[in-house]
């Protein structure tokens, strides 16, 4: 998927959660994080010797979690409702 079009499908669903139980803004938000992944999105990049922020980034990274599958993990004392699976390269 091109990138403005993961851009703009991450700014809409920012804007309205509902559309995260839609497949193709669900498969936008994977997308991006495989990018950050592999490097070829930066959320933060030089521009001459000033940081740029791409915020439809950031917003696609706290997107993340709420379309991933959380957990509860208990360590008596303690429970975490909170957790999700960690993201492995296998």
């Amino acid at each position: 998927m091109e990138i403005l079009k993961l851009q703009k499908l991450v700014e809409e669903a920012w804007e309205d959660r509902q559309l995260l139980g839609n497949k193709e803004y669900f498969e936008a938000i994977q997308a991006v994080i495989m990018k950050l992944d592999n490097g070829e999105l930066r959320v933060a990049e030089p521009m001459g010797s000033l940081w740029h922020v791409n915020d439809w980034i950031k917003k696609a990274v706290i997107l993340y979690f709420p379309i991933r599958d959380m957990k509860v993990i208990e360590n008596t004392p303690f429970v975490y409702h909170d957790k999700m699976k960690l993201k492995t390269n296998i």
